[in-house]
């Protein structure tokens, strides 16, 4: 009974919350519609895992190699991610659909083609396609949540200059942990059945607040604080108001690609890094806000979201030394004099596809479309017909096809947003997208703590009986 009056007493409190911000009481209604759609499909969702475990919990879906215990974990299947499946020569499928068909199938704004990340992440609780009414409403719901406490502002405009713009991402959203729903309602002891409603709600501000924070950290760090103060506003879409309060609102093909790049980066199952830390941290019943951050963490280290930052410089590098007509053989021979350096070819290879990444052919699609003639993207095309060749003869790469890095930091380029720090930045806003419905579904089906068992190497030796 105490935990239902807190639980009641804690939904009143976030309604006073909504009207402080200006959210009248009938958008608040309107608001709740996915946070309905997804309390009315829980049930079913709960009882088919139920079903799923007591028919197969013990059935053997995979054998662990040695190699997999020493090679980070590669391949294991031990996670389970609702929002999407990654397939080695298929590709990335958000509830059961490819990026194409999000393109089609996704509500978009008006006058636009791309598809909206607020329709994609209706799309990843609930595994529905919502309408273009549901995604306007979420998108104003989410412009009305953006706005942040002051104590959060003042940690961004008194982080140093110099500190990478991931550092200062990580750090607003942990500071945000003031604001936690979740927090509070654990606090004070709400039933662990009701949690995902504090997720929920947690979530939904924590996406609502990115866009601001971002922001502000750009203006911040590249342009002096200029206008730093850009509100978001309620009749826009997610990525428009991204777009707007970066200083770009008024390019409208940079809004398109804006749209486009927060969808294809949102989500790429479970298994990467932010992904997975997302979902850890998560686990031990950290906020998502806690949660988030670590994931941030993650995505801002070179073998993951920080990719696309090196492929730029790289890229850019080449351009220097190579100058402006840059014939193939010359291309060839810059990839085997990096190969040989000891470094890597960056924004080629991943750790589970076997082809080219279908979010690679969707920034090429996007940009044969929008600058076809744009020196960079051509040398980025010459890069993609010559480097998996080179790549297949060198060998010690399982997969000599482009990633989704090899192209995001090229567009940026072209429309002016030329400072690559940013990049990995606008990498964590669009992770939000994937791994925050995740979490909510965790609460919601009662996900326990992670706990994976580790052995020596000693010990491992002991099993697989070799002598050390």
């Amino acid at each position: 009974m105490a935990s239902i009056i807190r639980s009641t007493h804690l939904t009143s409190a976030l309604k006073r919350s909504f009207a402080s911000r200006g959210f009248a009481s009938t958008a608040f209604a309107q608001s709740k519609e996915l946070k309905a759609r997804f309390e009315e499909l829980l049930p079913t969702k709960i009882d088919e895992i139920k079903r799923l475990r007591k028919a197969h919990g013990n059935t053997v879906i995979g054998e662990l190699l040695l190699d997999q215990a020493y090679g980070g974990m590669r391949g294991i299947k031990g996670l389970v991610w609702e929002g999407s499946v990654l397939d080695a020569d298929e590709g990335i499928r958000f509830r059961g659909r490819t990026i194409p068909d999000l393109q089609k199938e996704l509500p978009t704004a008006e006058g636009g083609s791309e598809p909206l990340p607020e329709g994609l992440f209706w799309l990843l609780l609930t595994g529905e396609v919502p309408t273009a009414a549901q995604v306007k409403d979420l998108s104003a719901e989410l412009a009305a949540r953006s706005e942040l406490p002051k104590h959060v502002t003042d940690i961004i405009d008194s982080a140093p200059k110099f500190l990478h713009p991931m550092a200062q991402l990580s750090i607003a959203v942990t500071a945000l942990e003031s604001e936690s729903s979740f927090a509070k309602a654990y606090e004070q002891g709400v039933n662990k059945k009701e949690l995902w409603k504090y997720s929920y709600e947690d979530s939904l501000d924590l996406l609502a607040k990115l866009p601001t924070i971002a922001s502000r950290i750009y203006r911040n760090v590249f342009h002096a604080g200029d206008a730093n103060n850009i509100p978001a506003k309620k009749d826009l879409d997610y990525s428009a108001n991204l777009a707007t309060q970066l200083g770009y609102g008024s390019n409208q093909e940079f809004l398109e690609l804006m749209r486009l790049y927060v969808t294809i980066h949102a989500d790429h199952e479970g298994g990467n890094v932010s992904a997975h830390t997302t979902k850890l941290v998560g686990s031990a019943l950290s906020s998502p806000y806690l949660s988030l951050a670590a994931g941030l963490n993650g995505l801002a280290g070179p073998l993951h979201g920080r990719a696309n930052q090196e492929v730029l410089e790289w890229i850019l590098e080449l351009k220097s030394k190579l100058g402006d007509k840059i014939a193939p053989a010359d291309i060839e021979k810059y990839l085997w004099d990096t190969l040989n350096s000891g470094r890597v070819v960056p924004g080629y290879g991943h750790a589970v596809l076997r082809k080219t990444d279908p979010r690679y052919t969707a920034q090429r699609e996007f940009a044969l479309k929008h600058m076809p003639d744009y020196d960079l993207f051509k040398i980025v095309s010459n890069i993609y017909e010559v480097a998996p060749k080179v790549l297949t003869k060198h060998g010690k790469t399982k997969n000599p096809w482009p990633n989704v890095d090899s192209h995001s930091g090229v567009l940026l380029q072209y429309y002016g947003l030329t400072e690559q720090q940013f990049y990995t930045v606008l990498f964590g806003v669009s992770r939000a997208f994937g791994v925050l419905p995740q979490l909510i579904i965790d609460r919601a089906i009662g996900a326990p703590i992670e706990r994976p068992k580790s052995f020596s190497t000693e010990k491992y030796a002991e099993l697989v009986g070799f002598k050390l």
